[in-house]
């Protein structure tokens, strides 16, 4: 089962049940039996445990009938319930999402980015608002290896100051790039009245 949107509410099904039921065991009266299915299949990947002889035998005593079926949550599946629960799910991003214009960038744009919206409320100079959620939400086209991202015009111009930020510590190519795809250039006031150079100007090395 890959499609998450199908493996998160047989998770929480199986969490909510277990634990109601004090043992940690949901049961197979509990449990319609393509339920039952979809916890087979989630045990192959490590995160259902299907019960043993053993213990639907003492699950059948204390129910005081023949437990034919139970399954309950691993370590690993109660991580991937608290993590999906997280994750943005596709029906609750923002509409203004898809608003826009399409920015394509490298892998290596991408770690920057990432690195400027990790020190969201850190800054001196605040990053535009929903810049940080479009970061972490964009998606990647493997074929061409480039993350796709819609940023407004005033995501472009906090995008562009990541890149300044990254250049003036590190490598200036991303920034360049940014600058030759989408004329996004960050130039900070001189204050010695003279105009500060441009990301074309600026050595990669």
């Amino acid at each position: 089962m890959r499609n998450w949107e199908k493996v998160l509410p047989v998770l929480e099904a199986l969490y909510e049940r277990g634990q109601a039921a004090g043992h940690g065991w949901t049961l197979d009266t509990e449990f319609l039996l393509l339920h039952q299915q979809h916890a087979g299949a989630l045990a192959s990947h490590g995160l259902v445990e299907l019960a043993g002889r053993e213990d639907r035998a003492e699950l059948s005593v204390l129910e005081g009938r023949p437990v034919r079926w139970a399954a309950r949550l691993t370590p690993h599946g109660r991580d991937a319930l608290t993590y999906g629960r997280l994750r943005p799910r596709a029906d609750r991003r923002p509409v203004e999402a898809a608003v826009g214009r399409v920015v394509e960038l490298i892998p290596s744009q991408m770690v920057a980015l990432r690195m400027f919206i990790s020190l969201t409320g850190q800054l001196q100079v605040p990053l535009a608002a929903g810049l940080a959620e479009k970061v972490r939400t964009a998606t990647c086209d493997h074929g061409i290896k480039r993350w796709r991202i819609h940023l407004t015009e005033d995501q472009i111009a906090s995008a562009a100051y990541g890149f300044w930020l990254h250049r003036m510590t590190g490598s200036a190519a991303e920034a360049n790039r940014f600058t030759r795809e989408y004329d996004a250039t960050y130039s900070p006031p001189s204050l010695d009245g003279r105009q500060p150079p441009t990301a074309a100007t600026v050595p990669t090395e």
